[in-house]
């Protein structure tokens, strides 16, 4: 017999009734029911009721044992009584009666318990994670976790992609991020950076002649912890295609996650392909937003036509300036008593806007504070636009640049959200296309990349030459569902004519591009293919498929919120003799208030 098992904890059924078994696993629980000793125990496939007759020898042994003991455990299988049988367990209508205990480990007093629901802090489940990690729920994400990735292997593997490998010691890169940077020992004053993402070395791959590459691959970003992102470090399905059309790539993600989506969906409706494509430029006018849910009905109007020059004078006076009023559609909302529409108000103030006016509609026409200084037949013209019924009303957003735009698209989701209206039980997906090759950075008013800098514009170089760099659109594409961003990806410029101009717009001399990406530029003047790719986030997929809002709960040893592990202590002070040795000095961090002089 197997020194610690012959079955796993899950496996035993009546057909092994009168048979000896030994299972091996943790103590889940106990229970000493007047004579006889029940431990409830577990491994990772489920658990077995162990029985202990009072009579027995094992008694006081067992009674010693603490919770989450590790013990291996001999005995016959028998049938229980029917009244005693537990059809929540694949193993209930057993249970196993000890004849040989033997203690592998005993577990001290419990920071935390691993049977029960009970709440505990992040801190506390992040420092003792391996404990956390027993728990039903957590261990089940992860084990999805497992099975998701091993089916994007399979599907991708099936539609002709070589799984391959890409370097983590690397050359830093305007990912958009900050880098993690690496001391190198044997060159003195030089940094590795840990990649962002595999981006050059995906595109050298095609180059170098691979056709379909792809890999499970880890990317490290230095920046803020949010719900949909980990700090530090996340994984993605990164994949890269020679020879391949943007229509062709969205048929590949089409393919590949409709299918994960439709195998661990537990039964919710997914998208099929095609999936719907809609431009930037709409996703922010109708969603306030370029990650638009697609489960939510309500969409955003543009309605500033009708308040400019009206007797309205607040939004007069924003459509004078240059500003945006929008409206989102409330259905059915009308008889609502007073103080729905002051929280709405209430929120809108407490997330950056300045409220949320309204006007309901009645059998006589609109009323509110609004509709009382609009003129009639404006407030008819906005019912109209709407197609709005007596009993409906519409708020209104207004303001000026990107940031009133992303107002809007929280107050359409907030609004639908309270209205109860978003789509359950649905995985949603669309690509957002056509986005910005440029945009202006804010803090210092220069042309800046708005996405990735490796992307082909449209309109190749002459393109780059001729029209306003703002204007400019690239081959650039982002995966949405249910409102997250799954994945980024382009069609790469592979042109070095074409990749020297774009940087050149964004502030890079042609040196500049030469010393920081001359691997990929010199490798496109020996013939490089027109190639383009994504690289849809795994933490995300699984977060969603679980059914978790944050995404900590699928990741096996995450960082807390600002970027330590609780459980290893990192980040953690390095010996002096090894920063001699990296060449490196630790200065005093200045205060915000102080500055540094020039040098």
């Amino acid at each position: 017999m197997h020194p610690y098992r012959t079955h796993y904890c899950s496996a035993l059924r009546t057909t092994d009734a009168g048979t000896t078994a030994r299972l091996s696993g943790w103590i889940h629980s106990k229970r000493d029911h007047g004579g006889l000793l029940f431990i409830d125990l577990r491994d990772e496939t489920g658990i077995t009721q162990v029985v202990i007759p009072a009579s027995s020898p094992l008694m006081n042994k067992a009674n010693t044992l603490r919770v989450e003991s590790v013990i291996t455990v001999t005995g016959e299988v028998v049938l229980r009584e029917e009244s005693t049988c537990n059809p929540e367990l694949p193993t209930g209508s057993i249970e196993l009666v000890a004849q040989n205990l033997e203690v592998q480990s005993t577990a001290d007093v419990l920071p935390l318990q691993v049977a029960g629901h009970e709440h505990y802090s992040d801190e506390l489940r992040l420092r003792y994670r391996y404990i956390d990690l027993r728990r039903e729920k957590v261990h089940r994400n992860i084990l999805l976790r497992s099975s998701i990735i091993t089916s994007l292997r399979r599907r991708m593997t099936d539609l002709g992609f070589v799984e391959l490998q890409t370097p983590i010691l690397t050359a830093s890169s305007p990912e958009g991020a900050r880098d993690f940077l690496v001391p190198s020992r044997l060159h003195h004053g030089k940094f590795y950076a840990l990649p962002q993402a595999p981006q050059q070395f995906k595109q050298l791959a095609m180059v170098a002649g691979f056709d379909r590459y792809f890999q499970i691959a880890p990317c490290f970003r230095d920046e803020a912890s949010r719900a949909d992102r980990s700090p530090g470090e996340f994984y993605q399905l990164d994949f890269e295609m020679a020879f391949a059309t943007q229509d062709e790539i969205f048929a590949v993600m089409e393919n590949v996650l409709s299918g994960v989506f439709t195998e661990f969906g537990h039964g919710c409706e997914v998208s099929q392909a095609p999936f719907e494509r809609i431009p930037y430029a709409r996703a922010l006018k109708e969603y306030g937003s370029d990650k638009p849910d697609l489960r939510n009905p309500l969409r955003l109007t543009d309605v500033t036509d009708i308040f400019s020059g009206s007797g309205f004078g607040l939004f007069a006076r924003i459509a004078a300036d240059g500003g945006e009023i929008r409206a989102i559609p409330a259905p059915d909302v009308g008889n609502r008593p007073r103080s729905f529409f002051d929280k709405l108000n209430a929120w809108a103030r407490e997330n950056g806007g300045s409220g949320l006016g309204y006007i309901t509609f009645t059998e006589t026409g609109g009323q509110g504070p609004i509709a009382k200084n609009l003129e009639s037949d404006r407030t008819e013209t906005l019912r109209q636009r709407l197609e709005l019924q007596e009993g409906d009303a519409v708020f209104f957003t207004a303001g000026k640049g990107l940031e009133a735009v992303k107002f809007s698209g929280t107050a359409l989701t907030h609004i639908a959200k309270e209205l109860d209206l978003i789509e359950k039980d649905t995985f949603r997906f669309c690509w957002v296309t056509d986005f910005p090759m440029y945009e202006r950075n804010e803090e210092t008013g220069l042309i800046d990349f708005s996405h990735n800098p490796f992307s082909m514009p449209q309109g190749g170089l002459e393109a780059l030459n001729t029209q306003d760099p703002l204007d400019i659109l690239a081959y650039q594409y982002d995966l949405v569902c249910n409102g997250i961003e799954l994945s980024s990806g382009a069609i790469r410029n592979h042109l070095p004519e074409v990749m020297i101009r774009a940087f050149e717009i964004a502030g890079y001399s042609e040196d500049d591009v030469k010393a920081r990406f001359g691997g990929m530029l010199n490798a496109f003047r020996y013939g490089a293919p027109p190639h383009g790719g994504s690289a849809p986030g795994v933490d995300r997929m699984v977060m969603l498929l679980a059914n978790e809002p944050n995404i900590r709960e699928v990741i096996l040893f995450p960082l807390n919120q600002q970027g330590e592990d609780l459980m290893m202590g990192a980040p953690a002070p390095i010996e002096p003799e090894r920063l001699k040795e990296l060449s490196l000095t630790i200065t005093a961090k200045p205060s915000p208030k102080q500055t540094t002089p020039k040098t």
